[in-house]
């Protein structure tokens, strides 16, 4: 089977060229880039770090002037040039790298198309690009700790006081101090763990085990900037090891994910159950009680962990137990108690 072949698109405006050997490397686990050009107005000092990078990795840089005072003519470039690239039939996809949310519609138009859209982007950029795109990767996950610092050093020691260097710096600050920029754009862990539970019921109902792969492809069609290295961890199977409901099983070459045996079983959370609504008698217990107080108890309890899309459906399985009321107030009583 033949490499995807790839147009690769970088918008300079808000890239930092310290990631341009990153992005190339990333690149090379899709396909081939046939197309590399680089879009800014390179008559700008900002350009200036750019150049030997451009030159390093065979990118075209393409030239656009700043015409009008706030406003991005290197959008409209990209774009244009996008869309001439498509009708030429040459590629099989698109990488954009930029933490611009106007591209949002770019890479919407492209997989229409039929075309593999890549983004890439720093924390900054908006769920609306990312999610536009086929698989979408944060550059700040390319690059190590190690070698960032090493490269802010040097950064510094040339252009101290610079505004390059400033920005740098406050985007490392804020995430060392637990800035909300990433935890306001990547999705977190509880949804992703919520999402693999569902795959992994919807193939038992099936009678079919889940792969690993199987998790990683599904999740990234779901969610196309899920990125382990968002979470701090380089392997998926380590990723999913931390998550206390799930566990790993190896069967010959193969690696399954399967649901975890809870701390609790469904017995000993019926028995809890059964006791709370004898305590209440024939007033019973609001459905809605009666769920904060497993969940407090059984703080992993989960009714998907059992089989159960609802709690109430977790409820209904109990033969001894009855729930009767308005549908958004529902009460649970004894069914010997009515």
């Amino acid at each position: 089977m033949e490499d995807k072949r790839f147009a690769i698109l970088i918008d300079t405006d808000n890239i930092s060229s310290k990631y341009i050997a990153a992005i190339m490397d990333e690149m090379t686990k899709h396909g081939i880039v046939t197309y590399r050009r680089a879009y800014g107005d390179w008559t700008s000092t900002h350009a200036k770090g750019w150049k030997t990078k451009l030159m390093e990795n065979s990118i075209t840089p393409m030239q656009q002037f700043s015409n009008t005072v706030g406003k991005n003519a290197t959008d409209s470039t990209l774009i244009i040039d996008a869309m001439d690239i498509l009708y030429t039939g040459n590629v099989d996809g698109f990488c954009i790298v930029s933490s611009d949310g106007d591209f949002t519609r770019l890479a919407i138009r492209l997989r229409e198309s039929g075309m593999v859209v890549v983004g890439m982007g720093e924390e900054k950029t908006p769920r609306s690009f990312r999610t536009a795109c086929s698989q979408f990767t944060v550059l700040e996950n390319l690059i190590d700790e190690d070698e960032e610092e090493l490269d802010e050093g040097k950064g510094n020691a040339k252009t101290a006081g610079s505004a390059s260097g400033k920005g740098t710096k406050s985007r490392k600050t804020a995430a060392k101090s637990g800035g909300n920029d990433k935890e306001s754009t990547s999705i977190s862990k509880e949804v992703i763990e919520n999402a693999i539970i569902s795959i992994i019921t919807e193939n038992e109902n099936k009678d079919k085990k889940t792969g690993l792969g199987e998790i990683g492809s599904r999740l990234l069609n779901k969610y196309p900037d899920f990125d382990v290295r968002n979470y701090g961890y380089s392997l998926l199977s380590r990723f999913l090891e931390e998550i206390p409901s799930l566990k790993l099983v190896k069967n010959n070459t193969r690696l399954n994910v399967e649901l975890a045996a809870s701390m609790e079983t469904a017995e000993e959370v019926t028995d809890y159950i059964k006791e709370l609504v004898r305590e209440h008698g024939r007033d019973g217990i609001g459905v809605n009680e009666l769920s904060n107080s497993v969940h407090q108890k059984y703080t992993r309890f989960k009714p998907k962990n059992y089989g159960y899309s609802q709690f109430t459906k977790f409820l209904q399985a109990i033969p001894e137990l009855e729930l009767y009321g308005d549908v958004n107030a529902r009460e649970v009583r004894l069914a010997e108690e009515i």
